[in-house]
């Protein structure tokens, strides 16, 4: 599928959005087709999100009726766009394009460019991969779903064969231009970890919801970015309703796209982290062939401290700390278990990830002050509750009080 709402990317290239919300719109097709909603509260969470309570399943004209959403006429975003002009183009891809537009803030009008919120215009082609139904899955679950490291989507508009979603715009695009193209800056091993956080938190929220979202398209070029490297989920078009009742699984049908494909979002996220690692791509046919599955030639140097640095990528020149890159190899190893029910759950992938993150700033602070030896404390404390940062090559990074096992 793909996504491609990105800043200042090429024709070719991926992702990128801006904020609001409005009201919902009109329908010029009647299906008697339903979606599943994520309709609930999250059950443990510190951040600002939120799922509307709605009734499920629910039809197309339930959907679009109960949305939220702002209902755009093809004209305003005509408008809003300039017409679709060439030089609006953000990006390409099977499901069509995706172009630069400006509205009124407040009133969610056409305005001229330059002024007012930037907006990324996605228009499906009508002989592209995506069609009808995964336009509704969008509008489905992004208009009901709200969190912070979740794509916003505004509105949509459906007038005859023109199917359109306009969304935030993200400044800085995909994670994919990041990663894999030629230009960007190389990504610091601080925003890597920050994108894996941001990432899993959204995965986290999906998965921990009463009536479970499975996203099942988790791959680089659908994680944008803002303008501070805060990291979002876009492109929910093959997102799915969880396992309910006495289904304690979902179906096994893969979905979503080579090299990331699984039945499973946690397998996707391991190798969306081991591309944060390693900086190549899922699948690399320009590679020689041993090389070009991703996760086929990176496995067994992911549980070797010693050999990790060889798959590193050199892009970071070695500007990295050992011991955290080897813990978050370590996760990534255990999120590709070939045995899903031996996965970790997204949310223990979110505490071993952020105890990174904290034990990297807690070390940075430590070698700043002037200290003559080690603190009794601080070792007898680390020696209790061992820091992802200190692990053994056959250590876990999850929390010790969590089971780091998926249940069933």
């Amino acid at each position: 599928m793909g996504n491609c709402f990105a800043a200042a990317s090429s024709p070719k290239g991926d992702s990128a959005m801006t904020s609001t919300s409005g009201a919902s719109k009109a329908i010029s097709k009647s299906t008697t087709s339903t979606l599943t909603s994520g309709a609930t509260t999250m059950t443990s969470s510190s951040w600002n999100s939120s799922i509307e309570s709605l009734p499920t399943p629910r039809s197309e004209s339930e959907i679009l009726s109960s949305s939220q959403l702002k209902a755009f006429s093809y004209n305003e975003l005509k408008n809003a766009t300039r017409n679709f002009r060439p030089d609006s183009l953000l990006g390409e891809g099977g499901f069509g394009y995706v172009f630069k537009g400006w509205i009124d803030e407040h009133t969610l009008t056409a305005t001229k460019p330059g002024s007012g919120m930037i907006i990324a215009v996605k228009k499906l082609k009508p002989e592209g991969f995506q069609g009808h139904k995964e336009w509704l899955a969008e509008v489905n679950y992004l208009g009901q779903l709200h969190h912070p490291n979740l794509v916003k989507l505004i509105g949509h508009c459906l007038e005859g064969d023109n199917q359109l979603l306009v969304y935030e715009f993200m400044p800085k695009g995909s994670l994919e231009n990041h990663l894999f193209r030629r230009g960007p800056t190389p990504l610091s091993w601080e925003i890597r970890i920050k994108v894996a956080i941001d990432a899993a938190r959204g995965l986290s929220f999906l998965h921990d919801a009463k009536e479970q979202v499975i996203y099942r398209d988790l791959k680089a070029a659908n994680i944008l970015l803002d303008s501070e490297f805060n990291a979002k989920l876009s492109d929910f078009g093959l997102a799915k309703a969880g396992p309910t009742g006495d289904r304690t699984h979902v179906s096994t049908q893969v979905m979503g796209t080579q090299g990331y494909a699984a039945p499973d979002d946690v397998y996707g996220f391991g190798v969306v982290l081991l591309e944060l690692l390693t900086g190549r791509r899922a699948v690399d046919k320009s590679k020689v062939v041993v090389e070009q599955n991703l996760v086929d030639w990176a496995l067994p140097y992911l549980s070797d401290k010693r050999k990790l640095f060889r798959i590193m990528d050199t892009k970071l020149e070695g500007q990295y700390p050992q011991k955290a890159a080897f813990a978050a190899a370590t996760l990534a190893l255990q999120c590709l278990n070939a045995d899903f029910k031996s996965r970790p759950e997204m949310s223990e992938v979110v505490a071993a990830l952020e105890d990174l993150q904290l034990s990297k700033s807690a070390a940075k602070k430590h070698s700043s002050k002037n200290q003559t030896g080690p603190d009794p404390a601080r070792k007898s404390h680390l020696s209790h509750n061992r820091s992802p940062l200190n692990l053994t090559p056959s250590a876990s990074p999850l929390r010790s009080h969590q089971s780091p096992y998926r249940r069933g």
